[in-house]
């Protein structure tokens, strides 16, 4: 069988199950010395909110759970109201509970005093499940294929930029550290530019060995101060999706330990590459085979991406969910500008790596690093099922360079995204009713807002 979380045990006593319990109990006696904790909850934004409260408030987290206004998952990435989700006064703006994710409760090594972290997710009033909260979205995902037969396993990369707050580089923004030294900086792959931080990066190592994050490798990537961590593979989606939240809160609280800004905006500097969340993904059966392996296993394979190409163009806005992501997707950058796939090819959508039978899989190459990985993971995961049942077949893979090849162009920018999206009923499929129509309503309200802005370059050319 498949290494499949096992399910929470009922418990007569105030904690949440016997398992919260335990892990509460076991994370108290080994540091009693707790002075603060900080509760976190991921919008559909992909952004952690929460607040900080006295350590004594850790165990309110496995119990009851900890009150928060439902709203907090509907606020547009600048943490403002949009009252066409229907979550805010309208509804009196009610608290829902916010109980502890199994497995996330951590110290946080970067704060001065003695912290503890927990990521919380919500739930009603009544105690169900609040299908605006992202983590809720992607659980439910992960039962429905469980229950279907399929269960996924799955890691992703993450691409950031290391900032030096003290060296403005363009518009008042932090240069890349190391940009300033000369064009040759690129250094993909360099060896010296890790070691020129190892510092940073064994602190990084640390904080997500002690957080049970399970990092794999460590890359200088394709512009001055980019790099990438790896995630290890997972065979519990819900967990693979935390560690990205986990990892990018890590990422920034030690690159600050060290006076320096860590970004994951997908597009920061128009000349350099963008950073992307990039998604391996493979499928087991009951009996723990991968179902992409063998003669049999290729088609199906086949049929997964021909359902995630199917559904590309009207699932792109969760995979690209920001008005500077679009501008990452650009020819000859590495992030794909169109809807198709081929074998060892880093220029498409969908690539098949080089790996061996066994472990068959695909890479998911289009999100930006600043997606919420828990939607970009329940919309793999439809496509995938939905292309394996319905026997899709997709076009010819690529050979060579897709910004040349034909094939259907992915839409270029927000609004476009939003209105395949409006007039898509794979993403409520992916995501439920109400996710799909508040992320739509939060998305139509970032759009407004820059719609609404003249820009410098406006002013500069027709003044």
């Amino acid at each position: 069988m498949p290494e499949i979380p096992p399910a929470e045990t009922a418990s007569k006593s105030p904690f949440i199950s016997a398992e919260h319990e335990a892990e509460y109990r076991a994370f108290v006696e080994a540091h009693p010395d707790i002075e603060a904790v900080e509760f976190l909850i991921v919008d559909p934004n992909g952004m952690l909110r929460g607040k900080w409260a006295p350590g004594d408030a850790l165990k309110k987290a496995f119990q009851d759970g900890v009150n928060f206004p439902m709203s907090l998952h509907g606020l547009d990435v600048w943490g403002r109201e949009v009252s066409e989700t229907g979550l805010h006064i309208e509804t009196g703006d009610k608290d829902g509970y916010c109980r502890a994710t199994r497995g996330s409760l951590s110290i946080v090594p970067w704060a001065k005093r003695k912290t503890a972290q927990v990521l919380l997710q919500t739930f009603t009033p009544e105690g169900e499940p609040f299908m605006a909260d992202p983590r809720q979205v992607l659980k439910r995902k992960v039962a429905e294929v469980n229950e279907r037969g399929y269960f996924p396993v799955v890691a992703f990369e993450l691409e950031f930029y290391l900032l030096d707050p003290e060296v403005e580089w363009d518009d008042g923004m932090p240069a890349p550290v190391g940009a300033t030294a000369g064009p040759d900086r690129l250094r993909m792959y360099g060896l010296d530019d890790l070691a020129e931080h190892a510092e940073l990066f064994d602190m990084i190592r640390d904080a997500a060995a002690a957080q049970n994050l399970p990092i794999d490798t460590i890359i200088k990537e394709a512009a001055p101060g980019q790099f990438e961590v790896n995630l290890k593979h997972r065979a519990d989606p819900l967990r693979a999706a935390d560690d990205v939240i986990m990892l990018e809160r890590i990422v920034m609280g030690c690159a600050r330990a060290h006076g320096l800004t860590a970004t994951f905006m997908a597009k920061p500097f128009l000349e350099y590459a963008g950073n992307g969340m990039h998604v391996h993904a493979s499928v087991l059966d009951r009996d723990g085979n991968n179902i992409f392996s063998g003669d049999a296993g290729r088609k199906r394979l086949e049929s997964a991406i021909g359902g995630l190409l199917k559904t590309m163009p009207e699932s792109l806005l969760l995979f690209i969910n920001t008005w500077n992501g679009f501008r990452r997707i650009t020819p000859g950058s590495y992030a794909p500008t169109r809807a198709v796939w081929g074998e060892n090819n880093r220029s498409v959508a969908l690539r098949i790596p080089v790996s061996s039978e066994e472990n068959r899989r695909l890479e998911h190459r289009i999100a930006g690093a600043d997606a919420n990985p828990y939607l970009v993971m329940a919309a793999l995961i439809q496509g995938i099922v939905e292309g394996i049942e319905n026997k899709e077949v997709p076009p010819p893979p690529v050979v060579g360079n897709a910004y040349d090849d034909g094939g259907l162009f992915l839409p270029d920018d927000m609004d476009e995204a939003l209105q395949l999206m409006a007039r898509s009923s794979f993403v409520e499929r992916a995501l439920g009713p109400l996710m799909a129509k508040v992320y739509q309503d939060l998305k139509r309200a970032e759009i407004l807002a820059f719609w609404a802005e003249i820009t410098q370059l406006e002013r500069t050319t027709y003044l």
